[in-house]
């Protein structure tokens, strides 16, 4: 906690001088809320957030990413393997993330309607690409020396792959998890703002259209402390991980 010190103590001078802006006047209230008034609209509105809203989002959220972790690391392993698999998959994969959220979001609410599953698969659609990558990579990048040194001692190819490419491509394949996790709550968020009738951004969207600033920022402070959530207990499993392969 000591080591974060220095990080806290520059959040409280930014929300008190954030505050002091507003009650000044330097900025509408209905552009940016004070603070104070982001923390009473979350008061006003928690049985609504916190019963309806952010249990729909977080929903939306783990489905998504845990089919983008089963999918991703099931094809970064193949890319890894067949050389042709990577040569026909890497160039979609890229393509799949130059096409931007807010067009393609619309044909997934053509195919699958304002269910849940048009939010999940825009979610996949974000958290899939850096989870085959980071896999692929990781694996990718095993130590040569280890390689050559167990290929000496007579082993096949499954066992390099599990006691040193495996262990090696770890902290990759973690990294990727983070930013995946993270990811999804972005695309939910994306999801919900084009068609839903409920989950944080879609309570967002629909106070932003009631020019009710205060809830539209007490929803993102919402979605916001939900990354950071999720971020560190993904951080978590890491080191336990990584402890273990050590010991």
């Amino acid at each position: 906690m000591e080591d974060y010190g220095l990080f806290l103590l520059v959040v409280v001078l930014l929300i008190s001088l954030w505050e002091w802006i507003v009650r000044k006047g330097f900025i509408p209230s209905f552009i940016l809320p004070s603070p104070t008034a982001i923390g009473q609209s979350l008061m006003d509105n928690r049985q609504l957030l916190l019963e309806v809203h952010l249990p729909a989002t977080l929903w939306e959220v783990l489905i998504g990413f845990c089919l983008s972790v089963f999918g991703g690391t099931l094809l970064g392993v193949g890319m890894h393997f067949s050389r042709a698999l990577e040569k026909v998959l890497y160039p979609f994969l890229v393509i799949s993330q130059t096409v931007p959220l807010i067009v393609i979001s619309p044909i997934f609410i053509m195919w699958f309607g304002y269910s849940i599953w048009s939010k999940i698969a825009v979610t996949i659609l974000t958290a899939f690409f850096p989870i085959v990558v980071s896999t692929y990579d990781g694996l990718k990048s095993g130590g040569a020396e280890y390689r050559e040194l167990l290929l000496t001692m007579g082993a096949n190819r499954w066992d390099i792959f599990k006691k040193i490419q495996v262990p090696m491509a770890l902290p990759s394949f973690m990294s990727g998890l983070k930013m995946s996790v993270v990811y999804c709550v972005v695309g939910a968020t994306i999801g919900e703002w084009l068609g839903a009738s409920e989950g944080l951004g879609y309570f967002s969207r629909r106070m932003s259209g009631n020019l009710q600033a205060d809830a539209v920022f007490a929803a993102i402070f919402l979605l916001s402390l939900l990354g950071i959530v999720l971020f560190l207990f993904i951080g978590l499993i890491e080191k336990q991980l990584l402890k273990n392969i050590i010991r």
